[in-house]
């Protein structure tokens, strides 16, 4: 039993308060590590576009290196959830410590094997000769503090899965504060170029592990992280890994998509690969609040699922659905309308900008349907539906979008290019609405039984 009381109570009859006190946090959380890249991108793009271009081509591999974080964040996340709703203390702890447990070493065997392919994945993406130096100084620069970002991402699902969500977004917070002041400072001051952006980054990680270390020695929470408390058991291993996979394998197609569309745009030049950069940063700003929302919500979902309360799991969804829908379809309209100024804020250059507004514009077209994408996911993850999970995760940048991207722009040129993405969105949030009325029925139907279940118990005691 957890001799603190958690920030949250899961079982909260007031349902609605309870998702706003949890979703919250973590919008904002993920929103300031969206703000948090924005500026980076601000700065780094007074140095011209083949900086931006350089920051721009390194997302993919940001992108892949955290989607091993998401894939266990994920997994355990699923995993605590249910254990804490149905009262099972020493297993939420024991599935914590093995999560971070595995999550250092993976993180130390991926830092190596990408600082000496670096080079080589940047050909792959197109990188051009004036390109190569900038991008090569800031990923390389980061890549050294992967396995705190990989610790840090893991650590705030398990916060964030025992119901405190207000210490992830502290936490971010802090970090963006310091990663804001730095990046001046290390960028202009100390005049260390893109490399300096990617420092300031990397002290912002261990500032954000340090809160973390202090917050599970000082027990502040129901999780209690030990090393008497990992268990490497292949059944412990294999049920993160099958939940958390999906998960992962949607990061890493996200990263190929993200190599992929910046490989059809290299032929059009360094100003289409800068404008493509932009509109890449305004979806990813986009949609990790909306996530946020969702993966803040999941704690309750899986709470709900593991007690089997399915009308409140049901109530639940539906609210977040609201919620998700209404974020995605005013950030879309917002984009389309003002996505000149937007633009701006990242380059000042005329032709970038030129190409940049209206590759924003089409990229957003349909991205009112990334809210029901979301939640049908997080709703999935936090089930333990790993299979069906990824069947709606993976569609809006992978089975989806890669064949339209790899054909499209040898058709169309430029403009096939940006079809390919709003194509898969749409695509995408078809699915998502067909796998969302299924799930409903299927909640209502569980929700009847168990109902009748508990009336038949009562009736023979």
């Amino acid at each position: 039993m957890p001799k603190k009381k958690q920030y949250n109570d899961l079982s909260d009859p007031n349902l609605l308060g309870l998702i706003l006190r949890l979703a919250l946090p973590s919008v904002v959380g993920l929103s300031i590590h969206a703000l948090q890249q924005a500026v980076n991108a601000i700065f780094v793009g007074v140095l011209g576009a083949q900086a931006i271009a350089a920051v721009g081509m390194t997302l993919p591999i940001v992108v892949l290196l955290t989607a091993v974080g998401q894939g266990i964040g994920v997994g355990i996340a699923s995993i605590i959830s249910r254990h804490l709703g149905a009262g099972e203390y020493l297993e939420a702890s024991r599935g914590a410590s093995t999560a971070l447990a595995l999550a250092a070493p993976i993180g130390i065997m991926f830092t190596v094997a990408l600082l000496l392919s670096l080079r080589g994945i940047f050909v792959t993406l197109g990188a051009t000769p004036t390109i190569m130096p900038a991008a090569l100084d800031y990923a390389a620069t980061l890549l050294y503090g992967y396995t705190l970002m990989l610790l840090n991402i893991v650590n705030g699902f398990i916060v964030r899965a025992e119901g405190n969500t207000r210490f992830s977004m502290w936490t971010m917070i802090t970090a963006f504060i310091l990663n804001a002041v730095l990046d001046p400072v290390f960028i202009f001051l100390l005049d260390l170029g893109v490399r300096g952006a990617a420092l300031a980054t990397l002290v912002s990680q261990i500032a954000a592990i340090s809160l973390y270390i202090a917050y599970f020695t000082n027990l502040r929470g129901i999780v209690v992280v030990r090393i008497s408390h990992i268990s490497l058991r292949a059944d412990r291993i294999r049920e993160l890994a099958f939940i958390g996979a999906p998960a992962t394998m949607t990061s890493i197609l996200s990263a190929v998509a993200f190599m992929l569309l910046y490989g059809a745009a290299a032929p059009f030049g360094d100003d289409s690969i800068a404008a493509v950069g932009i509109a890449v940063r305004l979806l990813t700003i986009g949609a990790l609040p909306i996530t946020g929302f969702c993966i803040g919500s999941q704690a309750l979902l899986g709470f709900g699922w593991g007690s089997r309360d399915f009308a409140r799991v049901l109530r639940a969804v539906k609210f977040i659905l609201s919620m998700t829908v209404a974020l995605s379809v005013a950030y879309s309209v917002a984009v389309v309308i003002f996505a000149r100024p937007l633009v701006r804020l990242f380059s000042d250059s005329e032709k970038v900008t030129e190409i940049a507004v209206s590759t924003c514009i089409v990229f957003h077209l349909f991205f009112g349907l990334f809210g029901i994408q979301s939640l049908v996911t997080a709703m999935l993850q936090s089930f333990g539906r790993a299979r069906l999970s990824a069947v709606v995760s993976m569609a809006r940048q992978g089975y989806l979008f890669i064949p339209a991207v790899l054909l499209f722009p040898v058709i169309s040129g430029f403009n096939g290019l940006l079809a390919s993405q709003a194509i898969a969105e749409l695509g995408a949030g078809m699915i998502a609405l067909f796998v969302m009325f299924h799930q409903f029925t299927e909640l209502r139907r569980a929700r009847r039984h168990h109902a009748s279940t508990a009336i038949g118990d009562r009736g023979l005691t």
